[in-house]
């Protein structure tokens, strides 16, 4: 899985990656709708990557434990605030740098701005993040995403995930509006709160919308919950229903193996194998 999701962040330069048709032959036929569902994935996972980066750098520590893991953030400079003098609201400025700071193949390049309203293991905290002259291996990424705990069984802590004012734009330039919201719920690693790694979440419901910049927009909906384990840079179970254009079928994401791989499976009943 050393691969990471630097393959993913090139698909929107080159609309969906057709790998083999499982039936028939037809054709995805309108290459604006393929180019947006293939930058939807990516928004997704870009999406999670920060909320990802957002958990690593606020959570608690503990002398005896230690969170399992090397990404991006390691070679980032983070500073920490709290400006109202309190122990909350914190502010957590992570500065990837203007030149960029690399890490297993992924580049990132300005800053996220994660403020924290209380903890993020506690019902009705919010965690922030606002993305500032901010890209990932040159895709420009603009928008603020709200994580906010909605827990009210505590062996089943479960947030809201909110992307606004989401701004996808390519290396070619070609620049994808996005907004949604998700349901996320923990269902692994609840007893092990130092340590991220062995947490697992689902999405067991939520839309999001992705309009392009001469007007096209699909609407992605949880169809089968989404399963992601933090340890994975992908989502590896569960299905999306995409609506818009010429586009109506399903997103699959395959039987929870971590991987790149998923299909896209029109109404016609025709099947897709593609791979991020």
């Amino acid at each position: 899985m050393k691969k990471t999701i630097f393959l993913l962040l090139t698909i929107s330069t080159t609309a969906l990656v057709y790998v083999s048709c499982s039936s028939g032959s037809d054709e995805i036929v309108n290459q604006t709708d393929t180019t947006a569902l293939g930058a939807s994935v990516a928004i997704d996972a870009t999406t999670e990557m920060d909320i990802k980066t957002g958990l690593y750098v606020t959570a608690p520590s503990n002398p005896t434990t230690k969170i399992a893991d090397a990404g991006p953030e390691n070679c980032s400079t983070i500073i920490v605030t709290q400006p109202n003098g309190t122990e909350y609201p914190k502010v957590f400025n992570v500065d990837f740098g203007t030149t960029g700071c690399v890490s297993n193949q992924l580049t990132r390049k300005g800053k996220l701005k994660i403020t924290l309203s209380g903890p993020v293991i506690t019902t009705g905290s919010k965690m922030t993040i606002e993305r500032i002259d901010y890209s990932i291996n040159g895709i420009k990424l603009e928008g603020t995403i709200e994580y906010t705990n909605t827990t009210t069984v505590p062996t089943t802590p479960q947030w809201t995930r909110k992307v606004t004012n989401g701004k996808f734009t390519d290396l070619k330039g070609r620049v994808y509006l996005n907004s949604g919201t998700l349901t996320v719920k923990q269902t692994a690693g609840v007893d092990t709160p130092y340590v991220l790694d062995d947490n697992v979440y689902e999405m067991p419901d939520g839309t999001h919308t992705v309009t392009t910049d001469n007007g096209g927009s699909l609407t992605l909906t949880v169809k089968e919950t989404l399963i992601k384990k933090y340890s994975c840079e992908f989502i590896s179970k569960g299905q999306l229903k995409v609506v818009g254009g010429f586009l109506n079928g399903v997103v699959d994401y395959g039987n929870n193996a971590c991987d790149s791989n998923y299909t896209y499976t029109h109404e016609s009943g025709v099947g897709y194998n593609l791979s991020m």
